[in-house]
Order: structure tokens, then C-alpha cells, then sequence
């Protein structure tokens, strides 16, 4: 996990605020915390928990996933995911109900993605098993034949043989 990076994270959050045009007592109101608190987070003094960059999130209709990534709570990985709802997020010529839609087909996107590339994985590594185990027992049944000292053919004619027939080699 990364670490926090709290001075950062109040930068952000201060011009978040000043671009939403909102005082910190309106933001702390609209968020649900105390004027001080805000003020401590705001100038890096404060690391808030996720509960609370999520409600000051929705108080300046920002993505709570950027304040995560800001704060160091997510890693950079999922940055490039977070990105991409930060815009449809972000995106004024979009109704939010259209968002959230927008947001569900992205995930299921992801998701269906994700498991076709998880199957593929594991049909991958089942076939390499299935090699690497019929390689084996080939080894095995060549090692096992090869042991009797009879060349290949002789061993097929002798399995077909039965058992009560008498051997039929060539008198010297």
C-alpha cells in the first residue's frame, strides 16, 4: 500500500473546494465534519479516514476514488481506472442517473474481462499439466518397456499373445 501523502491530499482538497466555489464551513457542513477538522486535513495536519474523504467527496461531487489515491489509501495501479471514472464522473453533459449507468457497463466490462482472462489462465496452465503429465506417463511407458530388454515389437506381439500359448522362438 502506499504511503499516505497527506500534505498533497489537502492541496487537492483546497482547491477542489475553492473551484466548487464553497467556504470550509460550507464544506465541512456539506460533508458532515467539524470546520476545525477540515481545516487540520486542508493544511496536512490531519490523515482522515476513507469514511471521510468519501463524504467530503460527495460534498464537492469529486470521485472519493481520486482522494484515495491522493491520500494513499489505493494503490497507483488502480489509477488508470480510477481516471476513467473520474471523467465520466467529471463529464457536465451527462445526467448522473447516465453516469451510473455509464459506471455499471464500464465495471461489467471489467469484470467479464477479467474472468475470460482468468479462464484463459487456467485452460492455459490445465494444458501445460495435461502436457507435462501425459509426457510423464509416456516416459514411464517407454521406461517400463525398455526395462524387459525385448525390442518394441516383440513386447507388443508377446501382450497379445495369451498367456497359455508357448513361446515361439527360433531354435539356434
Amino acid at each position: 500500500m502506499a504511503s499516505l501523502n497527506v500534505g498533497n491530499l489537502g492541496e487537492y482538497l483546497r482547491e477542489q473546494r475553492r473551484t466548487a466555489q464553497l467556504s470550509l464551513r460550507q464544506l465541512a457542513d456539506a460533508a458532515g465534519v467539524s470546520n476545525p477538522y477540515l481545516s487540520q486535513i486542508e493544511r496536512g495536519l490531519r490523515k482522515p479516514s476513507a469514511e471521510v474523504l468519501q463524504q467530503v467527496a460527495k460534498a464537492l461531487r469529486i470521485s472519493a476514488e481520486t482522494l484515495y489515491v491522493r491520500a494513499g489509501i489505493l494503490d497507483e495501479k488502480e489509477r488508470e481506472e480510477l481516471e476513467t471514472r473520474a471523467v465520466i464522473l467529471a463529464d457536465p453533459s451527462i445526467n448522473e442517473r447516465q453516469k451510473q449507468v455509464l459506471l455499471q457497463i464500464y465495471d461489467s466490462f471489467r469484470k467479464e474481462n477479467a474472468a475470460e482472462a482468468a479462464a484463459a489462465a487456467a485452460q492455459a496452465a490445465q494444458a501445460a499439466e495435461a502436457d507435462h503429465s501425459g509426457a510423464t506417463e509416456a516416459a514411464g511407458a517407454t521406461g517400463a518397456a525398455g526395462a524387459t530388454g525385448a525390442p518394441a515389437g516383440a513386447r507388443a506381439a508377446a501382450a497379445e499373445r495369451p498367456a497359455d500359448a508357448p513361446d515361439a522362438q527360433p531354435d539356434a
